[in-house]
């Protein structure tokens, strides 16, 4: 895959910008004009807002929020937050669920070289720490995707340091009953995006492959589009 640091490390992203250089990306995916690619962001302080979100779950102080084409809901990206867009074309049989899964896994698999031990919650996307004696679960990354015409958009936003003061103005991703937490905030120490980001792309790369079009056909039609009618997660 292609690994593009939108100016990472060098200045923060407005989501608009990024949201275009997606839109861009997948319609040279989806045209056969480029390989698998993974955009990495940090992006400037912004909500956005999925197909799945509540009225509720908004910011009740006029704070503005994005509406956006991925699946979930609401959730905030900024300064400290490695956000990772996979732009792949999915093999088919297109599983929109097992390629969440995917991104799950390349994070849990992170997250355990720091030795924090993180969980799936069912019925729940991300990846999360579970609830201790005075704690309750806390998710770690954010995950909301979107596929058309067989191709990922959108991705995974992974908590390093930021400042998570900025999720208490909404109910992120809808979900009341647990919180949010970084790397930092676990290990007790700074973790930045740099520290993560090398590791971060191996396993990507790792988890991916079986997911990938290109991986599980290698020797098919590499110009052929496949469709799917299950855009979004």
């Amino acid at each position: 895959m292609d690994i593009i640091d939108v100016d990472l490390g060098s200045r923060l992203v407005p989501y608009q910008e990024g949201w275009d250089l997606q839109r861009s990306l997948h319609a040279q995916r989806v045209a056969g004009e480029r390989s698998d690619t993974v955009l990495l962001v940090e992006h400037e302080d912004v909500y956005t807002a999925g197909r799945r979100t509540a009225s509720w779950d908004r910011p009740v102080d006029g704070t503005p929020v994005v509406d956006v084409d991925r699946g979930g809901r609401i959730t905030w990206h900024g300064p400290g937050q490695l956000v990772g867009y996979p732009i792949v074309r999915l093999a088919e049989p297109i599983d929109v669920v097992r390629y969440v899964r995917s991104l799950e896994q390349a994070v849990m698999d992170l997250c355990a070289t720091y030795g924090l031990d993180t969980v799936r919650v069912e019925d729940r996307s991300g990846v999360w720490l579970p609830a201790t004696a005075d704690r309750q679960e806390r998710k770690i990354c954010a995950i909301g995707v979107r596929v058309a015409k067989g191709v990922t958009m959108h991705g995974f936003a992974l908590n390093c340091d930021p400042a998570l003061a900025e999720f208490d103005r909404i109910v992120p991703c809808g979900i009341s009953d647990a919180d949010v937490t970084s790397l930092s905030r676990e290990l007790g120490r700074p973790v930045g995006i740099a520290d993560v980001r090398e590791a971060m792309v191996g396993f990507l790369e790792t988890a991916l492959a079986p997911v990938r079009w290109e991986t599980a056909s290698p020797t098919g039609d590499a110009g052929r589009v496949p469709d799917h009618p299950k855009e979004t997660v």
